[in-house]
């Protein structure tokens, strides 16, 4: 079992930065491949990034690729997502995920909450 609550969230200008954290509790996150996933207003929600549970591998969205960067770190149980150069189509809720096996599609074994990103123009 395993409990993801996200951070960092909030209003940021276009082309600004922000970074996102995810902190996990239950087991150890390197047991666990882990992504980000997005929701837009009256949207399905969609694939942001992903890594393996070694870090070695990593998936992106086209979206999102060169601009955001996701990385874990396994000692303090916190999966992170760097986003850079910032767009308005990328404001959403963004909800972190961990599960058995790395994949884009919706089928992580445990989610968080989320936390709101809105970039303004």
């Amino acid at each position: 079992q395993v409990r993801l609550v996200e951070s960092g969230g909030g209003l940021v200008q276009a082309g600004g930065s922000l970074r996102l954290s995810c902190k996990t509790s239950g087991r150890p996150l390197s047991f666990y491949a882990v992504a980000w996933f997005r929701q837009s207003s009256g949207q399905e929600r969609e694939f942001v990034a992903a890594i393996t549970g070694s870090g070695r591998n990593t998936l992106y969205a086209d979206s999102v690729k060169g601009r955001f960067t996701i990385s874990r770190d396994n000692a303090r149980n916190t999966m992170y997502l760097q986003m850079n150069s910032l767009k308005p189509e990328d404001t959403a809720v963004y909800v972190c995920a961990a599960g058995s096996v790395l994949t884009t599609m919706r089928k992580y074994d445990y989610w968080g909450q989320g936390t709101r990103v809105t970039v303004s123009s």
